[in-house]
């Protein structure tokens, strides 16, 4: 029985030589990761490992001897006794063919493209030493497409890789791209042909994060945010969300011990910004909104909007577009808490005006975000309770604001640490771990839990809801009640809790989703590695690290939030508080335009 197993055992591997190295793999493995095991380098364009591998980019071709044509690397599975040259002649002059004939299509004229600098194709290039295309450029005639809030369209860039495709499908599950045409009128484009605007896409960004080249980026609001900092008559209010302090350094080369929060502080003020505030402030003033409003459920107190269960977090507008898109039935369940970035802006263009003596009308109020969906979220109609505007003026990602930094030339490493204005630059481990998936759902108990009990938890209580899996679960003990909890991130992942949900196999209370796998570290809009390196694991570490060393890791010990409340808003939950940090998730609708100019209630002023 014991040799049955032994030889099961070896039957699950293959031996073959790659480029006259002997590799032993298991069975079904790919030349590519075989190569990859021993340390070969084979070039790819298209290739995501379980997501993309239909060898559309031809790249990855390999010569195997005995066979007159050339195979594709990254989904041409190993055998016994194959033996397989990576960089032959022969491989070598496809490869540049190849590449020289993608260029053919591709508008090239890298210096005005976003991805100048970190772009697959044109490091694949360089590599291959192609330095003219030969055989003419010829690009296509369609024009970029901007109709969306928050992701552009380049038709002239695309090398129809299929990447945004795949993941679209088989990471979002939302099928929002396809491919139209055929031969040489072979495009990529929105479903139905429709412009990006009329499709049910949540802006979630993965597929331009996932793009090798400038086909797919976020929509460019740098200059707008130039404008208001040179101009004399607005005050610019900047705030900072947790997932950017644990990514900001990566494209410009620093490391994590140097680009610290407090540089980042700094480095804000070098480019002109005249107040420096942290979005983590209003991340606590979430969770005290938030987890009031799930006590109040709990306890079948009288809650405003629609009490049913499980209760969803609503922080993630990508998630939240999803929902209405494909499960308009289960609105009723969102939290009607707006999120950290547009409480943010209610209180700056309130609390924070009057307290400054800074005119509301003055202010603009920008977001650096690690999200494309934020520009969505800001743009959104309701999203202007304090009745100046939009609530956020302009929201920019992380990868727009290291360019920023490298168009005003600006050495983070330089400049000395600087702390946060005051009043809204106040927060807590709590608040900093919203960054990570778990990181809602974890803040909110602690919080609830001493909201139910008058005492604090042990801060990491709750941890086990933090982990890489798509879709976790866990119970946790209040007073009187076993709150049934679950935690979500990619739309994928969603989109089968909700199912389970709805058929009546699993049941929650409290239920926390980001439509980004690994959450805001892993967003949209953070920046993007060239070797389609997963960082949001160790953007994850970093900011629970960071919540670990804070002094304060409870939201409701914030001191500034505990004077907001009593100076200003009167409790969680209050009239006030739902006017400026609540939304009737019901009116959210699926399209964002210009928001039209109309006279909104107005916040009274702060009582002396």
């Amino acid at each position: 029985m014991v040799a049955s197993k032994i030889a099961d055992t070896k039957a699950k591997t293959v031996t073959l030589k790659i480029d006259r190295r002997t590799v032993e793999v298991k069975e079904g493995t790919t030349i590519l990761e075989a190569a990859r095991s021993i340390g070969l380098r084979i070039p790819t364009l298209c290739y995501l490992k379980g997501i993309n591998e239909v060898g559309a980019c031809r790249v990855c071709v390999v010569e195997l001897k005995g066979t007159a044509q050339l195979v594709t690397a990254c989904n041409t599975v190993a055998q016994d006794g194959m033996e397989v040259l990576t960089a032959s002649p022969r491989v070598r002059h496809a490869r540049r063919v190849t590449v020289e004939l993608m260029l053919t299509e591709h508008n090239c004229n890298c210096p005005t493209c976003n991805r100048n600098g970190n772009c697959k194709l044109q490091t694949l290039a360089n590599a291959l030493g192609v330095r003219d295309v030969r055989l003419g450029n010829v690009v296509s005639g369609q024009r970029k497409e901007a109709s969306s809030p928050s992701i552009v369209r380049d038709p002239q860039k695309c090398i129809l890789c299929y990447r945004c495709v795949s993941v679209c499908d088989k990471v979002q599950s939302l099928g929002i791209w396809r491919i139209g045409g055929t031969g040489a009128r072979t495009t990529i484009e929105p479903q139905f042909g429709r412009s990006l605007a009329e499709t049910k896409c949540a802006y979630c960004g993965q597929c331009v994060t996932h793009c090798p080249v400038g086909a797919l980026s976020e929509k460019n609001d740098r200059d707008r945010v130039w404008e208001a900092i040179s101009d004399p008559e607005i005050v610019t209010v900047v705030q900072v969300a947790p997932a950017v302090r644990a990514a900001w350094g990566e494209p410009l080369g620093m490391s994590r011990e140097a680009a610290t929060l407090k540089r980042l502080v700094a480095t804000l003020r070098h480019l002109g910004f005249d107040y420096v505030l942290d979005t983590c402030f209003a991340a606590d003033l979430t969770i005290m909104e938030e987890g009031t409003e799930l006590l109040q459920r709990l306890t079948g107190e009288k809650v405003k909007g629609d009490p049913r269960f499980p209760m969803f977090t609503s922080c993630c507008p990508g998630w939240v577009r999803f929902l209405k898109g494909q499960y308009p039935e289960l609105v009723g369940n969102l939290s009607s808490a707006k999120s950290p970035q547009q409480m943010f802006g209610a209180i700056a263009k309130t609390y924070y005006a009057q307290t400054m003596g800074i005119p509301p009308e003055k202010i603009c109020v920008v977001s650096i975000m690690p999200c494309t969906a934020k520009k969505y979220e800001a743009a959104l109609e309701n999203m202007r309770s304090a009745g100046y505007g939009q609530d956020v003026d302009i929201v920019i990602t992380t990868r727009e604001l290291c360019a920023m930094i490298r168009e005003e030339g600006v050495l983070p490493e330089r400049l000395e640490e600087e702390e946060f204005d005051s009043i809204l630059g106040d927060s807590t481990g709590a608040a900093v771990i919203f960054g990570a998936t778990g990181g809602v759902m974890e803040a909110a108990l602690r919080s609830a839990y001493y909201l139910a009990t008058g005492k604090n938890p042990d801060p990491d209580a709750f941890k086990v809801v933090r982990g890489p899996e798509g879709w976790r679960e866990a119970t946790f003990e209040l007073p009187g009640r076993t709150v049934r909890c679950a935690v979500a991130h990619g739309l994928e992942n969603a989109r089968r809790l909700i199912e389970a949900l709805k058929e009546g196999t699993h049941q929650y209370d409290f239920v926390e989703v980001m439509a980004c796998p690994g959450g805001c570290a892993g967003g949209g809009g953070q920046p993007i590695c060239q070797d389609d390196k997963d960082m949001s694991p160790a953007r994850a570490q970093n900011l629970y690290a960071l919540d670990a060393s804070a002094p304060i890791r409870f939201s409701h010990e914030n001191p500034s939030i505990k004077v907001l409340y009593q100076d200003f808003l009167g409790k969680p939950g209050s009239e006030l508080a739902h006017h400026l940090l609540h939304t009737d998730q019901k009116e959210w609708k699926m399209d964002a335009g210009a928001a039209k100019a109309k006279e909104t209630k107005r916040v009274p002023a702060l009582a002396v």
